[in-house]
């Protein structure tokens, strides 16, 4: 133990601890799993393409068959197969045993899809807009004109005063995720580092610990490997998600993103950083395992209110959390990947932040300190603030 930096040894062991726990380990693999998992699933959905079986009579299968050759032009994820039946009765029969999904008849004014208990709506809309286009084709051509000039003037396009709709709902979607993996870490490695610390003094080895290393070398390292184990398990889980949506359509959207996800990497670090302080405060405070429920509570509901912030905040007061310690650990993030934040934005943010910390150590060293060694009961912050070293 006689070293200049005590503190790497204490860091040292906090990460060998946790990379040997069975728990830990089958923890992070089963969310990769379910990282994995998920993203593949929306490859698939994204090329899975939907097939109806179409049945017609003689009178309706020159229709049916234009269906089966133009559905896969209107919608990609859309396949029409025919087969013709005898009668109408024959295919509605074909209908009710499951043989097939549709069935078209002619009417007076267009065509009839019949289906079971209902018409899909994609098959729906391709059919409409091929049907439409073909009769509208014949119809210029005895006009004596062309389906192009009959459709002069009737395009309708969109605009967006937002921007790109579908890009703000991945960035949107993207900076819940990253939330979801802050409040992960932060409540699942703050929990840990508390409950070691509670650990050690109620077996009384941290008086111990404390006559070979200094009590703020102690808690330097104890925070350290925490942050250090946190920093690694989320740059997996995130690293293993944005490869796999880089084989999905949203793939397109990550380079734009980049400078969020950079910024979320900073304020990931610093934020964990102030709140590692305060988790080990609370298992300092606390003499026991049944005492650390009492101490933990109120960063347990802070930690809550900064996830539920990423969902609940918006407008001036989304702006205003997104400065404040520890809500700029997500909302900045969020902001930035949105593209609703200026760069000067979370500079002052990260430094807000930065100078948190700094005062967070200061004082959280000191309660830590005094309350380390107190194993009479649950320590109350002013207990430890006011007693003598």
């Amino acid at each position: 133990m006689n070293t200049e930096n005590p503190w790497l040894l204490v860091a040292r062991r906090e990460v060998m601890t946790k990379l040997t726990d069975k728990a830990f380990l089958v923890g992070t693999a089963i969310t990769l799993v379910l990282i994995t998992g998920f993203i593949g699933w929306q490859v698939v959905s994204e090329n899975d393409t939907e097939t109806y079986e179409v049945v017609a009579t003689a009178d309706a299968l020159d229709a049916a068959t234009l269906l089966e050759e133009r559905t896969a032009d209107v919608d990609e994820s859309v396949r029409v197969e025919v087969q013709q039946v005898a009668t109408e009765a024959e295919g509605e029969a074909a209908l009710r045993s499951g043989d097939a999904d549709l069935l078209i008849r002619p009417t007076d004014d267009g065509w009839l899809l019949i289906g079971d208990e209902g018409v899909p709506g994609d098959v729906e809309r391709a059919a409409a807009t091929v049907l439409r286009d073909a009769v509208l084709a014949a119809n210029a051509e005895d006009a004596g004109t062309t389906l192009g000039e009959l459709q002069a003037g009737s395009e309708v396009s969109t605009d967006l005063l937002q921007g790109d709709a579908e890009r703000q709902g991945f960035a949107q979607a993207m900076g819940v995720a990253l939330a979801f993996l802050f409040y992960f870490a932060a409540l699942g490695f703050g929990y840990t580092l508390a409950g070691s610390i509670t650990e050690e003094k109620s077996s009384r080895v941290v008086e111990i610990i404390t006559t070979k290393i200094p009590v703020r070398q102690l808690l330097i390292g104890k925070i350290a490997g925490n942050t250090l184990l946190a920093i690694a398990q989320t740059a997996l889980l995130v690293t293993v998600g944005l490869i796999g949506i880089s084989f999905t359509d949203y793939g397109g959207f990550l380079p734009a993103l980049s400078g969020g996800l950079g910024w979320f990497v900073a304020f990931f670090v610093v934020g964990f950083c102030f709140l590692a302080c305060w988790w080990a405060v609370a298992g300092a405070l606390a003499s026991r395992a049944e005492d650390l429920q009492t101490t933990a509570t109120p960063l347990s509901f802070l930690m809550m209110g900064v996830f539920f912030g990423a969902f609940l905040f918006e407008g001036t007061a989304l702006t205003v959390a997104s400065y404040v310690p520890p809500f700029s650990c997500v909302l900045m993030p969020m902001r930035l990947l949105q593209g609703d934040a200026a760069w000067w934005e979370p500079v002052i943010a990260i430094a807000i932040l930065a100078a948190a910390m700094a005062a967070t150590v200061v004082f959280a060293e000191r309660l830590y300190r005094r309350a380390l060694l107190q194993t009479q009961g649950r320590v109350s912050l002013k207990q430890a603030w006011t007693a003598a070293d």
